[in-house]
């Protein structure tokens, strides 16, 4: 089947259907990453956005059970250059073809995907419609690319969020029992919040669920954290009645402004001087916080290969991205350091509070995929939890 994807400004790519046949609309965006395509098809902080792959072969490991980053594909839409027409790898269980279709996702191949970026990089992020089952022509297409709302402002967490907290235990979500007897945790939301089949001697982390990458909480973990995730519009409250020794703000997808509940929770826990770790949309859900303003970059930051000075370690790391807005570094207050900037663009990738024990990133250091040359931050906020236990 032919498939067609129109830009809102009137640029038509023709190619082949793969995935489910339907049509779609979203926001357009490229991903520079040479692997992990199933980590990025699965990455919450994609949600309402159509990723073009610049690497040009995809689909060559297929797709298996174990390489997810939350339970469902959350792309819009998927396009690539080729798909591969053979799986070579002893761990996958289904084609790339088989599990977008499955979960109703569509893609398109046998685009010229550079040309497509490099459209993307001139004229900045724009809306598309895809479709993939024929029942459009271009001209209705270009229609519903123009009269679609778009994503700013518009709050996508909701749709990635869980609906209720649970535990993070050995990889997997924990079922909850009851608080051991004389543990007073304030409410009985708080009291669930507690698996007596974790160990309750490590130092508990709270973590805010805006679209969490499951990878995130396995690096939490493997630094002997103990973490219980949480919604994302849980009560500032509610997180305080659980006796956190530190909250973590995890990525998410979207606007940072379409989440003000968010910020204002954030504002109140900042408060507690309780170490505070925050990474993509946390670390602008921070800047908010902080009373800053953020706003929208031409093109975003997408791929694994986005160099970031680190200011405090004089070094450059090589990280793996993935957001459309960025903190306006002239509305921070005076005790919030830029720590971190990006050397492609000279944005604020990472900040500190001088007077609390409080950092965050844009970018993340959890990879998957991407390099791993900031994963140091994970101990780096295990160490300030654990000093702020005792």
């Amino acid at each position: 089947m032919k498939a067609l994807l129109v830009l809102e400004d009137g640029s038509i790519y023709e190619g082949e259907a793969f995935g489910a046949a339907k049509t779609v609309v979203g926001e357009v965006v490229f991903n520079t990453s040479l692997t992990g395509y199933q980590e990025i098809i699965t990455d919450p902080s994609y949600r309402g956005q159509m990723v073009c792959m610049t690497l040009a072969h995809v689909g060559n490991t297929g797709v298996n059970a174990e390489d997810v980053e939350s339970d469902q594909p959350q792309v819009t839409a998927f396009i690539v250059r080729e798909v591969s027409p053979v799986v070579s790898n002893w761990r996958a269980n289904a084609t790339l073809h088989e599990y977008l279709a499955r979960h109703g996702i569509p893609g398109i191949s046998e685009v010229d995907t550079r040309a497509l970026t490099r459209r993307i990089r001139e004229k900045g992020v724009m809306h598309a419609a895809l479709c993939t089952d024929g029942s459009h022509s271009a001209e209705a297409l270009l229609e519903l690319a123009r009269a679609w709302e778009g994503l700013d402002g518009r709050d996508l967490v909701q749709e990635v969020t869980c609906a209720e907290p649970y535990n993070w235990v050995d990889g997997t979500r924990s079922e909850w029992t009851p608080v051991p007897a004389g543990r007073n945790l304030g409410s009985a939301a708080a009291q669930k919040a507690v698996s007596a089949a974790d160990d309750e001697t490590k130092p508990l982390v709270v973590a805010y669920d805006f679209g969490v990458k499951q990878n995130i909480l396995r690096r939490l973990t493997s630094h002997g954290l103990r973490v219980t995730v949480v919604p994302a519009s849980t009560p500032a409250s509610e997180v305080l009645a659980m006796q956190p020794d530190g909250i973590f703000l995890s990525n998410g997808p979207g606007d940072p402004a379409g989440v003000p509940y968010a910020a204002a929770a954030v504002r109140e826990l900042l408060e507690t001087g309780i170490p505070t770790f925050g990474i993509c949309l946390g670390h602008q859900i921070i800047g908010l916080a902080l009373g800053a303003r953020t706003y929208k970059l031409k093109f975003g930051h997408h791929g694994g290969n986005q160099p970031v000075s680190d200011i405090d370690a004089t070094n450059v790391q090589i990280t793996a991205q993935n957001h459309n807005y960025a903190v306006d570094e002239e509305t921070l207050p005076p005790n919030a350091v830029v720590t971190h900037r990006n050397l492609n663009d000279g944005t604020v990738e990472g900040l500190r509070l001088t007077d609390r024990p409080v950092f965050c990133v844009q970018y993340h250091p959890e990879a998957s995929p991407g390099p791993h040359d900031a994963d140091l931050l994970f101990a780096r906020f295990a160490e300030m939890v654990k000093q702020h236990r005792k």
